[in-house]
């Protein structure tokens, strides 16, 4: 008794009644009611108490959901409110006749149920009203819903309890639209030709989703597959233990996780893998914080929201070395690309200050550059059919063609984006979904707008992929747009094509670049022209390596004091004994240029009692290009000679 006398002396509203109250997500602090406050109370003592005025009348019922960490509020004032955890308002509904008396999400926190006198509303998650019922039943005091999400108990003031299905769900992908009509049919319908066909299913519908050219449908013991060119024979195999509680599709394979775990499965119906991680808790994963692409699966960690676990697809184990990818921030949304090549694949993700980032899923030994992509990035999609990201950024609607130029070139981002006004959508938008060249949005008020990109981009994504260089140049000069030349100069860079890079930056007007380019291809060796395609990039260090490797130790030295990395070039050329005096002798230069004196102690200790030549410096410089031309055409003749036998 003492104990619990000491926990409700803590909880004190000084006599306030105390209508309501609700746990937390991570289950350390308690929501309750009290008046027209709301109040989040941490259990650690000495915690910061979160309180706030959420209504004009006494709120009634609070519910928080653990798997979008949103919490509802209902009360005399006659409305229902949405907050974030920071007591933050996303969504404050119009006043109705009656009271609300009662609030409940559905387990997923995709939807909501709430309760008045006569009436049963279904809502979104953002807030507006999906269906609205008015049943003979006096006020609802009492929402609960079935651990499916299916099904609604309601409480009654006239001594009843109310049931309810949720129904008429909608799905839509390319010109098909699928619809659950009854609990256990659906509807599909082609809107090329008008073609109905129907699905009866054996037990109740729980979860559904359409994409890349499969429907995959989840019952309470099954789970069915259906081709969009065959609708009459779908794949069938039973469930493990647990409901479905969400369905994530890529091009070659699915995944269902359920309360049990993680399972990822090809549309012949073969099970795959099942990743693991320490502490998964399957239930609060949503489509935001779990992300599939072919080869990939990304999941945010909820113990640490600064933290993405990322597992190979055909196996479940982690990727790479194993490394997570942490961020200095907690991460709200992830999304991967889904074309490409493994290597290749790239990872966007808004944190909570809705900076929107990108960053590489492979991870062996170095650490990968996380980039910012853009600031007040709200939702964002990658297209399904190439690596084309959009984003919705505070007022205005973004395209970023190739995101990749942000390791390629980041001065020519800006020239590789598509930008129009998003003030059209509304407070609080959603990218429903991104197919082909077709963005489809949701305003705050339920409604759909339907966004078509120029399809250009895609097309020359097609041709790079395929290495038709000729092709993306012709495409190019026909559409005459400065954001496709842009595009391609990155995408040529990216894949080492200079002479289509230099194509590229010419139409951009990028002629300094133009004329490292042409520098480029006049270096005697491959690997100085690997080396400097790199530089070009910004990978200098990765530059440095190519060249060490290829025993090119004087190229090596001689980047470091064209970027004037002194430090580095005096360690190399004192690690490898050559060029000490080459790289004294361009420092001297650069201090003499600015009337400096040497300061260093390292350079001081190697200059003292040394006669800088500059003769036999030059000599000894043309003597290195000369070995370098050597290398590289006794190389080349005996690939030829190997290339007779």
């Amino acid at each position: 008794m003492t104990k619990m006398e000491s926990i409700y002396n803590e909880f004190s509203t000084g006599g306030t009644p105390v209508y309501s109250v609700v746990w937390g997500p991570d289950s350390e602090k308690v929501l309750y009611t009290a008046g027209k406050q709301l109040i989040i109370k941490p259990l650690q003592p000495n915690a910061k108490v979160l309180q706030w005025k959420a209504h004009d009348g006494i709120i009634l019922k609070v519910d928080w959901n653990s798997v979008n960490d949103l919490i509802l509020s209902a009360g005399e004032d006659c409305k229902y409110k949405v907050w974030d955890s920071y007591g933050r308002p996303l969504y404050n509904s119009q006043p109705h006749e009656h009271p609300i008396t009662s609030v409940a999400w559905a387990p997923d926190g995709e939807l909501f149920a709430v309760g008045s006198f006569h009436t049963l509303r279904l809502c979104d998650k953002t807030g507006w009203s999906y269906a609205l019922e008015k049943p003979n039943t006096g006020s609802i005091f009492n929402i609960a819903w079935s651990i499916d999400g299916t099904q609604i108990a309601g409480a009654c003031g006239n001594g009843h309890v109310v049931f309810a299905h949720v129904v008429e769900q909608r799905w839509e992908w390319k010109n098909f639209q699928v619809t659950l009509t009854k609990r256990r049919t659906m509807q599909v319908r082609n809107v090329l030709n008008d073609a109905v066909d129907l699905l009866e299913f054996r037990d109740r519908v729980i979860k559904a989703s359409l994409n890349y050219a499969h429907l995959v449908v989840s019952t309470s013991l099954q789970c069915y597959v259906f081709s969009t060119k065959n609708w009459n024979t779908p794949l069938i195999f039973d469930l493990k233990e647990g409901t479905v509680s969400l369905i994530l599709q890529a091009e070659r394979h699915f995944l269902l996780v359920d309360g049990g775990g993680i399972y990822l499965y090809s549309y012949e119906g073969r099970f795959i893998s099942s990743p693991k991680f320490p502490g998964m808790r399957t239930d609060i994963l949503n489509a935001q914080t779990v992300s599939l692409s072919n080869d990939t699966i990304a999941i945010k960690d909820k113990a640490d929201e600064k933290i993405i676990f990322l597992f190979e697809a055909s196996t479940g184990k982690p990727l790479g070395d194993g490394k997570l990818l942490s961020h200095k921030n907690e991460i709200l949304e992830i999304a991967l690309d889904q074309k490409g090549l493994t290597n290749d694949r790239k990872i966007a993700f808004i944190d909570k200050n809705r900076d929107l980032y990108i960053t590489s899923v492979k991870r062996f030994g170095k650490e990968e550059q996380i980039i910012k992509l853009g600031t007040m990035v709200h939702t964002l999609a990658w297209s399904d059919t190439c690596n084309i990201l959009c984003g919705l950024q505070d007022t205005r609607f973004t395209v970023w063609y190739y995101p990749n130029t942000v390791y390629v070139d980041r001065d020519i981002l800006p020239k590789t984006l598509y930008e129009r006004d998003a003030s059209e959508f509304s407070k609080n938008p959603h990218i429903v979904s991104f197919v082909g060249n077709q963005v489809t949005i949701r305003r705050a008020d339920g409604s759909l707008i339907h966004i078509s990109i120029s399809p250009y981009p895609g097309i020359l994504h097609e041709y790079v992929s395929s290495s038709k260089w000729e092709d993306g140049v012709r495409l190019c000069r026909f559409v005459k747009e400065q954001t496709m030349w842009a595009c391609l100069a990155a995408m040529a860079v990216a894949n080492r094509d200079m002479t289509t890079a230099e194509i590229a930056y010419a139409a951009i007007g990028e002629i300094d670049k133009v004329q490292y380019i042409n520098s480029i291809k006049d270096l005697p060796s491959k690997e100085s022209k690997m080396a400097h395609i790199l530089m070009f990039s910004g990978n200098i260090q990765e530059a440095e390596m190519v060249l060490l490797q290829a025993g090119l130790i004087y190229q090596a030295i001689q980047i470091n004091i064209n970027l004037y990395n002194w430090e580095r070039a005096l360690e190399l050329a004192v690690k490898y004994k050559t060029h000490v005096d080459t790289v004294l002798a361009y420092r001297q230069k650069f201090l003499e240029t600015f009337g400096k004196q040497e300061t260093n102690k390292r350079y001081l200790q190697y200059a003292e009692g040394l006669q800088i030549d500059w003769e036999k410096i030059k000599a000894k410089i043309e003597m290195e290009i000369t070995k370098e031309r050597e290398q590289s055409s006794s190389s080349q003749s005996s690939k030829h000679i190997g290339l007779k036998h």
